[in-house]
């Protein structure tokens, strides 16, 4: 729900703006303040009220009988763009939620929404307490926890992933110990040598695409 509006006056000449919602006037200036001065903000932001977490519970229960489902779940990804950029893909491949850790992920801004391109309002985005644990109870619930190591023995395309699929992502230093230890298995995406790693994005948009088709 939105709060109020900061717009410039040139803006504020150009749109209609519904009257219930205060409208503050403001320059180029106090608006890069307020979003970053990386983000587009074509002289109007919209401050809003933060998105409730949703319910893993829930979510499990909505999923319960799914023969297929796909939840995406990332360690250490503090980047608000890639983070983004994994909403956006995980709409396209049919996953359910992504589910990222409380410590250390950043929160919904304005750079992740539009590296999310609307995707922020389409699945869930779920903080758990605690990784390990979730991922010991998404296996309670017929899920199973496949890790992406770039030092894996087996590549992703060796044996289909299973149905139910939790993808566990991790970022550039890869995934903590104890993520890893909580995966069913571990697979990596078949690299040219000359490269070490993709992108934690891209990686996840290869992975997604391979437990679709």
């Amino acid at each position: 729900m939105i709060k109020e509006i900061y717009a410039t006056k040139q803006t504020l000449t150009e749109m209609s703006i519904p009257k219930n919602i205060p409208i503050r006037p403001a320059d180029n200036r106090l608006l890069e303040s307020i979003v970053g001065h990386e983000a587009v903000h074509q002289g109007i932001i919209a401050v809003c009220h933060p998105l409730s977490n949703p319910d893993l519970n829930q979510i499990l229960r909505n999923l319960k009988d799914a023969d297929k489902a796909l939840l995406v779940v990332l360690d250490q990804v503090s980047d608000p763009r890639n983070i983004g950029a994994i909403l956006r893909s995980s709409v396209a491949f049919g996953a359910s939620a992504v589910i990222i850790p409380e410590a250390g992920s950043p929160a919904e801004t304005g750079t992740m929404a539009k590296a999310a391109s609307g995707a922020l309002d389409l699945i869930p985005l779920v903080r758990v307490s605690n990784l390990a644990r979730t991922l010991d109870m998404l296996k309670k619930t017929d899920f199973w926890c496949v890790g992406m190591d770039g030092y894996a023995r087996d590549t992703i395309g060796k044996n289909k992933l299973p149905k139910r699929c939790a993808l566990v992502m991790g970022a550039e230093d890869g995934m903590r110990d104890l993520t890893k230890k909580s995966c069913d298995m571990l697979v990596k995406l078949p690299m040219n040598p000359a490269i070490e790693s993709l992108n934690v994005s891209i990686a996840t948009a290869v992975a997604m695409y391979e437990w679709m088709r």
